[in-house]
């Protein structure tokens, strides 16, 4: 019997013999069996089928087997039921697309015709009658030097006040919507060229094709009082798009390997910027503010993922944030001036807060506002490029800021199986004084904020992402836990480290009052904050402290000594005194040491067994860090069954160690200070350790002095401790 007599079909699609006429049944007798024979299908079976359809359109074979022992049919029927309704589906989502494409078409001619219809028969705005194309043109030209002409001396204006007053005045309180020729396929596309040092968009678009006001467009919207408070300059909507595609282009360029403002540092391999160069390549900044230096690298890595996933990371602040976790503090989307075209990220173009941070409280935070354009140059090559909304100021009148971010972002081109080829490139101006001395060699060197190291944690968290989503599990991950426990588990070493960087670097993902005491050192941050409703952290007083020290030893052994149980009771006092188990290890990358684990210390008495400790480390080429909690072992049993996470309360403490950038060649620094030292991995380290303490269990109780002395000491102890095990001085 042929495979296709099995065929089966549901509903109005049956073939039924039926409704044939007595005749036709007589006298058909041969051509009847000719006919394949249907088979109808129950009510019952086609609903049992619908409902797995919705949840698999594509079963297996396990899957149909077993669907077809459940109701009572045979394996092919099921088989071919399948391919029919998925065949039913498409033809279903074809028709509904013909026919809004069909309504869009119909939308598109219609508004070609009104355009065509203006243009042969211009009217004059002043009196309503046919219009010379010539004068038209020739009044706009004379308003709109005027109205420039007439900012010009606002600006002046409103600066001078601001000097006298103390405090910002809007030159714009009141701002005209301008006419904007940046449209939808311009962002798409492009500039034809790059227009040289002009950062111009050049004459208009033909057709009359000039958009006015853009908040009519869908999936573009007015900036206005995105910016902050009604005292805040109001940017156009233009000069932004403006911004964006002049960055843009100057991110290409620098990306280009035969660039000439890069040259080749002391090692032959590192590339260093020319900044007499770069001046003269530059269209979209401004001079360099008084006082700053400039620090600019450029990374080429193979990353696992695909350019289409990277770029929906890229443009949602909180996957941004949690991709680049120990970098990004805190990430928000203030506003969105195209969402893209084609319902694609192409085009795109967000406005955003960004605090991007070093884990050290000797380096600021480096709170920036910038413009994010994402723009698709070919099929599987995007690129991202981040700009400050400074850029289109005059930096040396807004005094408050103390970094700036140029043109920077990432060319990524799709590779096989999955892989991308991504080319960073990071280009900041920063004011060196609010760094401490400590630090200075490390950031100028490229390695604290450089590509290198955005290049070196995008690796390490799509290994980690790989590897949490394969449905293997590694011969290093000796544990039983399900999927969803090791998702909890990493969900909540997530949080632990995020809230260990937040109290390390103050910034403003969480708050904390910081304390000013003459007993404590300049180097020694301590800060506080009550807790009262917060489920993830225990209610009451916490006080967070954190200071960084330089270690006369390389950043590799520092690492391996901190993150090995076995030696933990050398340095911690929550060991008890001996060498701690590893209860559960979560592998999140191929080194040894990338991984969420669980310790378990020896017990002094009963009421110890019940406390255990969350660890979480990782090192790649350009940080190494340690962080651990203490967690209650019947709320941990909860998050190893899969629970949710949410509720465990964590105090972390830990140590995040980084390079002291003074032992090796230039690593990406410009020009300008290419000779004050690189970032080798040979010679010393810098060490930070930050703790967080409970010091009252009341969220209305005084702070007292013991307390803070207390956290001090800590941290004094602990340092002095590692140094007498690693025998330094």
């Amino acid at each position: 019997m042929r495979e296709d007599e099995y065929e089966s079909r549901s509903g109005s699609d049956n073939f039924e013999l039926d409704g044939m006429s007595g005749d036709e049944q007589d006298g058909g007798d041969d051509q009847r069996k000719r006919k394949k024979r249907y088979h109808r299908h129950t009510p019952n079976q086609i609903q049992e089928l619908e409902s797995f359809f919705k949840e698999c359109p594509h079963p297996d074979e396990k899957q149909r087997l077993d669907l077809s022992r459940r109701l009572g049919l045979e394996n092919k029927q099921v088989k071919f039921w399948f391919q029919n309704r998925r065949t039913q589906m498409k033809t279903q989502l074809e028709r509904h697309e013909n026919i809004m494409l069909r309504q869009e078409n119909d939308k598109l001619r219609g508004e070609n015709n009104i355009m065509k219809d203006a243009m042969v028969n211009p009217i004059c705005n002043n009196c309503g009658g046919p219009a010379i194309p010539g004068q038209i043109l020739f009044e706009e030209h004379q308003i709109r030097i005027e109205n420039a002409r007439l900012k010009d001396e606002l600006n002046r204006i409103c600066a001078l006040t601001n000097k006298f007053l103390g405090k910002p005045i809007s030159s714009m309180a009141n701002p005209m919507a301008l006419s904007a020729s940046n449209s939808g396929l311009e962002l798409g596309i492009g500039r034809n060229g790059y227009g040289g040092g002009s950062s111009s968009l050049g004459p208009s678009l033909p057709m009359g094709l000039d958009l006015g006001d853009c908040s009519a467009m869908p999936g573009i919207r007015s900036p206005m009082g995105m910016m902050g408070n009604s005292n805040d300059i109001q940017l156009e909507r233009s000069v932004l798009i403006d911004l964006a595609l002049a960055a843009m282009d100057e991110l290409l360029k620098m990306a280009h390997a035969d660039c000439p403002i890069w040259i080749k540092g002391l090692d032959g391999e590192r590339d260093i910027l020319n900044q007499e160069e770069y001046a003269r390549f530059s269209s979209c900044i401004g001079p360099k503010p008084p006082g700053f230096v400039a620090e600019a690298t450029r990374e080429t890595g193979i990353v696992i993922i695909n350019s289409s996933a990277l770029m929906e990371t890229l443009m949602d602040a909180n996957r941004y944030a949690d991709m680049f976790q120990s970098m990004i503090a805190r990430s928000v989307n203030l506003d969105v001036l195209s969402g893209g075209i084609g319902g694609t990220r192409n085009g795109a173009i967000h406005l955003m807060h960004a605090e991007v941070q070093l884990l050290s409280p000797l380096v600021p935070v480096r709170q920036v506002r910038i413009l994010r354009f994402c723009k698709q140059h070919a099929e599987g090559v995007w690129a991202v490029v981040d700009v400050s909304v400074e850029m289109g100021h005059d930096a040396n009148s807004q005094p408050f800021i103390s970094c700036r971010r140029l043109p920077s972002g990432c060319i990524v081109q799709d590779m096989p199986n999955g892989y991308s080829k991504v080319t960073w490139i990071e280009h900041w101006e920063y004011d060196e004084s609010v760094v401490h001395q400590l630090y200075r060699p490390l950031l100028i060197s490229g390695i604290g904020f450089g590509a290198h190291r955005w290049i070196a944690t995008l690796q390490r968290q799509c290994e980690g992402l790989a590897i949490l989503l394969s449905s293997s599990i590694s011969s290093d991950d000796h544990t039983a836990l399900s999927q969803a426990g090791r998702r909890s588990m990493l969900k909540l070493a997530q949080r632990m480290t995020n809230n260990f960087c937040s109290g390390v670097c103050a910034s403003s993902a969480r708050k904390w009052d910081s304390l000013q005491m003459g007993t404590l050192s300049d180097d020694m941050r301590v800060m506080t904050r009550k807790n009262v409703d917060d489920p993830g952290e225990p209610p009451g007083i916490v006080l967070s402290a954190a200071t960084s020290v330089w270690m006369p030893v390389s950043r590799q052994r520092l690492f391996d000594f901190l993150r090995d149980e076995r030696l933990r009771s050398e340095w911690d006092i929550l060991s008890n005194g001996g060498p701690m188990q590893e209860m559960v290890h979560i592998a999140k990358g191929q080194g040894q040491g990338n991984c969420v684990s669980l310790l378990r210390a020896n017990a002094v008495n009963a009421n110890d067994s019940s406390m255990l400790i969350l660890q979480e480390t990782w090192m790649d080429t350009s940080c190494s860090v340690v962080v651990y909690a203490p967690v209650d072992a019947q709320s941990l049993n909860v998050v190893m069954s899969g629970g949710d996470s949410a509720y465990v309360a964590l105090l972390p403490s830990g140590f995040a160690i980084v390079p002291d950038g003074n032992n090796s060649s230039s690593y990406g620094a410009s020009n300008e200070t290419s000779q004050k030292g690189g970032g080798g991995d040979n010679g010393g380290s810098l060490l930070t350790v930050g703790f967080q303490i409970l010091v009252n269990s009341l969220p209305t109780a005084k702070l007292t002095m013991e307390s803070v002395d207390t956290v001090n000491n800590l941290i004094s102890c602990t340092i002095q401790k590692i140094k007498a095990a690693l025998r330094v001085a």
